[in-house]
């Protein structure tokens, strides 16, 4: 493909529910212009855009993928985002470099809830957008019925620019309403057809509802329209691009991407209505060399590509460029067209367009790449995982290659999060959901070898006490010769002061515990406390007192002594009404306010405590609850099915609180389990 400048460009972020149909108005896109010679279908794997195994196994989008096409001397790069919560990651970053937004909506079912996500993160960054209503060849579909959804949820800037002929079964052709032309689509080409009678008699009023939108970008068309003025179509064409640019229109196109019936009119309106990439403020042509990156996609065997979005100048290939992220020089290598999972090589990118590069060895996602004095660019805001689950290596094999496997599938997909818990020396990844780690781990054996299971993260309890307690501790061992011999007398007591967890006392007196087995006495106390006493958690906010004890003058040794305290601190706690604490998580959940009686039911369901509710935006309510960490766990899960995936929610720890005495069984008895198993492996 050869070079083009930016006001020949077109960065189209694609966007929609799962299922709307997006990735095959791409394919058919890709093959009306001549990109590939057979049009890719979703359902037989043979798609240009789903072309990852995880997405042709799932027959759904999981990556942004970037699929460019020439169309009227111009370059669209397409950039086809997944339609799936779990990977709105990779939406984001679409929309953060794209110049316009397509939104496909299905005809079958109007607008859905990730219709209204999308349009709502394509405002988020202002973008100018169309709108593809697809699938028309469905029974009991109908333009107008799609028209009415869209309208109702986004208002008067959805207006039709073309209309179909024919419905459902019969649906063979679109009519443009500018140019007041139909076009048939048979044997998958377009020609031009005369208006059918009974289209030509809606036609009317379909063009009116348009040039009433389109016109307010325009005071004079406006006015001559009112007076009754006849508006040509160049005259309802430019009104209709500056009406898009400056967001007060969203034109409505019909089609069935399948049977590839209105695409090439959308490459029209794309080409004829959306801005250029010139048209960004931030692009500058002639300036020095800068560029964005956007997407890093890791291969074992050929290394990382790093996407690239030209903002300045023109990057070159076997070009020096400065990281103003990391503070370091790249070297460019050889600049690549991606296209799917085919690449061919660029000899220069100008400022707008969009190309790959491999290799570059301190180069990340969000980094700014040009001269030294460039200016950094925001990085693209992704928000916060919702799931986390503990993953453990099959072999030794897998454990010696899962950190570094996990690390460069986390430079890959910035939504994804490693973590160690120090407390339970669990490897744990979060995600956008449960989908998103499971297809994660399978992509960490399929790409990288690495065969890992994941199950429930362990909740990290703490163990106490509630009242005071004295035992002794003893441990006499004859062996011949040495023996061993340490006795103490412990006492245990809850700490008032909530800050430690943990405070010794030495309150023996005239020597009965000699000074130089204190310590040892110290160490089995800490040591089992570490360990706990009802189901292997450590105990916290306990004062513990050595008041006396006895030794031997030959046998006694610290390890004895450290032996003795143990017993004594088993013998204690148990006197003293061991209970086990759980972490309370401080929960915010954001979610449309029809679901708010849903949500309480559920979160009284998960022994939460409401804390209160206050209205947010956009019809919004905001719940603040403490709720068990315990219970938490797979709620990303149940508030998506709760608000069909409209919810959204944040938490951080609040508090430890004493658990039910009917959960503490079942946490007790579970540890019991895995304690006899483990043992039983042994």
């Amino acid at each position: 493909m050869r070079v083009f400048s930016a006001d020949r460009i077109r960065n189209v972020a694609v966007i929609a529910h799962g299922g709307s149909g997006k990735t095959s108005l791409v394919d058919a896109a890709l093959y009306d212009a001549g990109a590939v010679t057979r049009q890719g279908r979703v359902d037989d794997g043979s798609s240009v855009s789903d072309s990852d195994p995880d997405e042709q196994k799932r027959r759904m989008s999981i990556n942004l993928t970037v699929l460019p096409l020439e169309w009227r001397d111009t370059k669209i790069n397409f950039l086809d985002t997944p339609g799936y919560a779990d990977f709105v990651g990779e939406m984001m970053a679409g929309l953060r470099v794209a110049d316009a937004a397509l939104l496909v909506v299905s005809a079958e079912k109007g607008v859905e809830v990730g219709t209204q996500l999308a349009w709502e993160h394509a405002d988020e960054h202002e973008l100018p957008r169309l709108i593809f209503i697809n699938k028309l060849d469905r029974d009991n579909t109908s333009y107008d019925h799609a028209l009415e959804s869209l309208r109702g949820r986004f208002g008067g800037k959805v207006a039709p620019l073309t209309i179909p002929i024919g419905q459902a079964g019969a649906f063979t052709g679109v009519v443009d309403l500018v140019s007041g032309k139909a076009y048939g689509f048979t044997a998958e080409t377009m020609v031009e057809r005369e208006v059918p009678g009974d289209v030509a008699e809606q036609m009317g009023q379909y063009r009116d509802a348009l040039i009433e939108v389109a016109c307010e970008a325009d005071d004079d068309l406006m006015t001559k329209y009112l007076e009754g003025g006849e508006i040509s179509a160049d005259e309802l064409r430019s009104a209709v691009r500056a009406a898009v640019a400056g967001g007060m229109l969203a034109p409505a196109l019909a089609g069935c991407a399948a049977k590839n019936i209105g695409v090439q009119n959308l490459l029209d309106a794309i080409v004829d209505y959306l801005p250029s990439a010139a048209e960004r403020p931030d692009v500058a042509p002639d300036g020095q060399p800068a560029a964005f990156v956007f997407k890093t996609m890791v291969d074992p065997q050929k290394g990382t590509y790093s996407y690239l979005r030209v903002y300045s100048g023109a990057l070159k290939s076997d070009a020096h460029i400065f990281n103003v992220d990391t503070a370091t020089e790249e070297r460019v290598g050889q600049l690549l067209q991606m296209r799917g999972k085919t690449q061919e090589p660029m000899t220069e990118a100008q400022a707008g367009d969009i190309c790959a590069v491999v290799k570059l060895s301190k180069t990340h996602t969000g980094n700014t790449l040009g001269a030294k004095d460039c200016d950094k660019r925001d990085h693209i805001h992704l928000p916060e995982p919702l799931f986390t689950a503990a993953v453990f290596p099959r072999t030794q094999s897998d454990l010696d290659k899962m950190s570094l496997a996990l690390t460069r599938m986390v430079e890959e997909d910035p939504t994804l999060h490693v973590a160690r818990d120090p407390e339970t020396a669990e490897t744990l990844i979060s995600g956008m959901g449960e989908s998103h780690v499971e297809i994660a781990l399978e992509r960490l054996q399929r790409r990288f070898g690495v065969d890992v299971f994941r199950r429930d993260r362990h909740v990290p309890y703490r163990e106490t006490i509630k009242k005071r307690a004295k035992a002794e501790g003893r441990h006499k061992k004859q062996t011949g010769g040495h023996g061993q011999f340490g006795d103490v007398w412990l006492e245990v007591e809850p700490l008032a002061d909530a800050e430690k967890d943990f405070v010794f006392e030495n309150r023996s007196v005239g020597g009965v515990v000699p000074r130089e087995y204190v310590p040892g006495v110290e160490k089995g106390v800490t040591e089992s406390l570490r360990e706990g006493f009802l189901a292997g958690y450590p105990m916290t906010h306990v004062r513990v007192c050595l008041v006396d004890g006895k030794y031997h003058d030959v046998d006694s040794s610290s390890q004895a002594f450290e032996i003795a305290a143990r017993l004594g601190m088993k013998e204690a706690v148990a006197l003293a009404a061991p209970t086990l604490l759980e972490p309370i998580m401080q929960v915010t959940i954001l979610a449309p306010d029809e679901h708010m009686g849903d949500i309480t039911s559920d979160l009284n369901t998960k022994r939460a405590r409401i804390m209160g509710m206050e209205p947010g935006e956009h019809g919004m309510q905001r719940i603040m609850a403490h709720v068990p960490m315990a219970e938490m766990l797979h709620y990303a899960t149940d508030l998506r099915s709760i608000t069909q995936g409209r919810g959204s929610f944040t938490m951080e720890l609040s508090s430890y609180e004493e658990v039910p005495a009917s959960v503490q069984q079942g946490i007790i008895e579970a540890h019991k389990k895995e304690v006899a198993e483990k043992q039983a492996a042994h």
